[in-house]
């Protein structure tokens, strides 16, 4: 966590298009209460679930969806990164380092690099009993990027049943295990 003498450092929030991405603001005002510098970036699926004027207002930022033209703004070096909500379909694209979109480019990256990462899946139980979901997960962890799920973090809906638990989606779980993640340091081998 940044300490109170100004020392801000920036997490980039990745949304996927999941239950809760339209509460993502909860977890950027949890971030920026603790003295981070958010930067949003959604999936191009999810940009239908947030609110991207709400959002830049709360950030000061712009969300992010695509890469940036030459000449506009860099955004600022990560210091962590949370994707909340993570889709099934974007936790197995980034375990097998496919890029094919803005949010997965810049993760793929920033993982080689060991930023520190945390994942907060969203999804069915249905979708965390395939295997290729479960050597995903297996495959993350390997490289140094926390993927919370379990009894003691994200606990798979039955399918049909995600509307009635995305309100108590854990947002600040996520938070403190990125906080407790980039106060380790260097991840490198």
């Amino acid at each position: 966590m940044p300490d109170s003498m100004g020392d801000q450092k920036t997490l980039y929030v990745a949304v996927c298009a999941a239950g809760p991405a339209s509460e993502v603001g909860t977890l950027v005002g949890l971030a920026q209460d603790r003295g981070w510098t958010v930067q949003v970036m959604a999936t191009p699926a999810a940009v239908s679930f947030i609110d991207i004027q709400a959002l830049e207002k709360q950030t000061g930022r712009p969300v992010r969806s695509q890469h940036r033209t030459p000449g506009d703004p860099r955004s600022p070096k990560a210091d962590a990164i949370i994707i909340a909500p993570a889709t099934f379909n974007t936790i197995n694209k980034l375990a097998n380092g496919i890029a094919d979109n803005y949010v997965l480019d810049v993760v793929n990256e920033a993982i080689g690099l060991r930023v520190p990462t945390v994942i907060l899946p969203f999804i069915n139980s249905a979708y965390a009993n395939r295997s290729p979901f479960r050597e995903s997960v297996k495959r993350l962890n390997t490289e140094h990027a926390s993927v919370l799920i379990g009894p003691d973090s994200f606990v798979p809906h039955e399918q049909g049943s995600g509307s009635c638990i995305a309100k108590d989606f854990p947002w600040l779980l996520a938070l403190r295990q990125a906080e407790m993640r980039s106060s380790e340091g260097d991840f490198k081998e």
